[in-house]
């Protein structure tokens, strides 16, 4: 009998559900896109019910059975990995008391509506990082709900991230592993346990402990399928939960990224690069490395809050109608469409230079995008391409970062994540960092990286490297073009590394007008 992990990647935007092999191929695949990803109340706000995400995965289970009911009646385990930083507060029976808050969501409330202690606040000061950890305070779901839906928090039972809703919607139990904890919420990443009293981030998001859910390591069984969960989706009773991590941190296990000789790239709504290393360090000051989906590793990473989301937000605005019927014509999605047309464009858009913060990140709350450098020659083609590099820039910014901090020598990068599939970007992004970049036989690293998890777990192989040599295959090569690298670095040292340092000033000066306008 073929052993087979059966594996869902609850994404922001969509959902996949796939079985997946012990050589890492992919036998039965079912995609179902969210006709609304998120409601707004107000500007600003991402919510959704939590059970929309169990229903969606039943109905992608019932799919894949249908397409395959030998293989779906083979299935060893059942693993999830899903987004980050949404949570749900949850009753005593474990019904959501409202809905979900995505990642998304950048609702605040005001700084002394839950005051942060005199002495952290002084500490926060002489470690410099006073203005980052007052916009995670201020963000921090958790406060939000304590100061404006006390009656909410009041009845809150437990805490919890959507991979544990989804845990215990499938097992009954309610449970979840450390590396799955990537969330405003006080865990210490280092030792992979709840914070306590005395950590020093814990009062930025000071959550009772009580509130907290039960942890365990990723790759433990946490149950199994349910009778109810059974009838929901077809996945036979008794069959094993293993849980696993986080998206991002599954991706770069399933990308093959587990030596500090390579990086991992996602190409996502939220854009990442992260490392694979057994030593802890912080990728920026302040910032915690995340516990890997493989005990005793960590995944420093840097984050561009609105990464790939942005060729989303350029659709919106520049696409228009002809557009629209010519990439049809050709059988192409309009972003294929358009990333035809990078070539038609030279490298560095003539002096077009686009910092990418359309969302402030974590450790740089006061940033905000900007375009530089325009003149009459450009036009929608060379913004396009301008996003595209704006977004590497600053990947290799974090590159950089991340390398210095913690003595990595990367020397090649693994893509995954939507735009992976492109040629074009792919090769851009090879030219940007002067490195190889590489892609594996299939873009659904995540759903690969979660069932390595699993097959692990069973005992299929003996170790992690093991599991990689049957399970990923280096598909596509990319090398820089030496000339397009040498000027992208003249782009970048002399121009893109200096932005933030001349514009944040700007940022908050307009920042403080528009708010006090209002």
């Amino acid at each position: 009998m073929e052993e087979l992990v059966l594996t869902f990647d609850i994404g922001t935007q969509s959902m996949r559900g796939m079985i997946v092999n012990k050589h890492g191929e992919i036998v039965c695949f079912e995609k179902e896109v969210y006709e609304e990803p998120y409601y707004s109340m107000n500007k600003d706000w991402a919510e959704k019910d939590p059970n929309f995400y169990y229903e969606v995965l039943c109905r992608i289970a019932k799919a894949i059975k249908k397409k395959n009911p030998k293989a779906f009646d083979n299935i060893l385990a059942v693993t999830t990995t899903t987004f980050r930083d949404s949570t749900i507060c949850l009753d005593e029976n474990c019904k959501p008391l409202r809905d979900m808050i995505l990642w998304l969501d950048k609702r605040e409330i005001d700084e002394d509506e839950v005051p942060l202690p005199k002495l952290n606040k002084f500490l926060y000061t002489i470690a410099g990082v006073k203005d980052m950890v007052n916009t995670q305070h201020k963000q921090s779901i958790c406060n939000y709900i304590k100061s404006r839906e006390p009656e909410v928090w009041q009845k809150t039972y437990k805490y919890v991230v959507l991979s544990t809703y989804m845990n215990y919607k499938l097992t009954g139990n309610l449970i979840d592993s450390g590396a799955n904890q990537i969330a405003h919420i006080p865990f210490d990443y280092k030792k992979g346990t709840w914070a306590n009293k005395y950590n020093l981030t814990k009062p930025v998001y000071d959550v009772e402990e009580e509130k907290l859910c039960d942890l365990c390591k990723a790759g433990d069984n946490i149950g199994s399928i349910t009778s109810q969960v059974s009838k929901d989706s077809g996945i036979k009773e008794g069959t094993p939960v293993i849980v696993t991590g986080s998206d991002k941190g599954c991706e770069t296990i399933g990308l093959s990224v587990t030596s500090k000789s390579k990086a991992a790239i996602s190409y996502g709504t939220s854009a990442t690069i992260q490392f694979t290393t057994d030593t802890y360090f912080e990728p920026q000051a302040f910032c915690p490395s995340y516990p890997s989906p493989i005990g005793g590793l960590y995944n420093p990473e840097y984050q561009i809050y609105r990464g790939f989301w942005m060729l989303s937000w350029f659709k919106k605005i520049f696409v228009n109608e002809e557009e629209e019927k010519e990439a049809k014509k050709q059988n192409m999605s309009i972003e294929d469409y358009f990333n035809s047309h990078l070539k038609e464009v030279p490298a560095g858009c003539d002096g077009l230079i686009i910092q990418p913060h359309w969302g402030p990140g974590v450790a740089n709350p006061n940033a905000k995008g900007s375009m530089i450098g325009f003149s009459d020659v450009q036009n929608k083609y060379y913004i396009y391409r301008a996003i595209i590099e704006g977004i590497i820039f600053d990947l290799k910014y974090g590159l950089n970062t991340m390398s210095k901090r913690g003595k990595q020598n990367i020397k090649e990068i693994f893509v995954g994540g939507g735009a992976s599939v492109s040629n074009e970007i792919c090769q851009i992004t090879a030219d940007i960092l002067g490195l190889p970049v590489k892609r594996i036989q299939t873009n659904e690293a995540c759903g690969l990286g979660s069932s390595i998890v699993a097959f692990l777990s069973l005992g299929i192989y003996k170790d992690l490297d093991e599991a990689i040599i049957n399970m990923i295959k280096t598909k596509d090569i990319f090398m820089p073009d030496l000339g397009a690298n040498a000027y992208y670095n003249m782009l970048y040292d002399d121009v893109y590394s200096k932005m933030s340092k001349k514009l944040v000033p700007l940022y908050v000066s307009t920042k403080n007008i528009v708010k006090g306008s209002k």
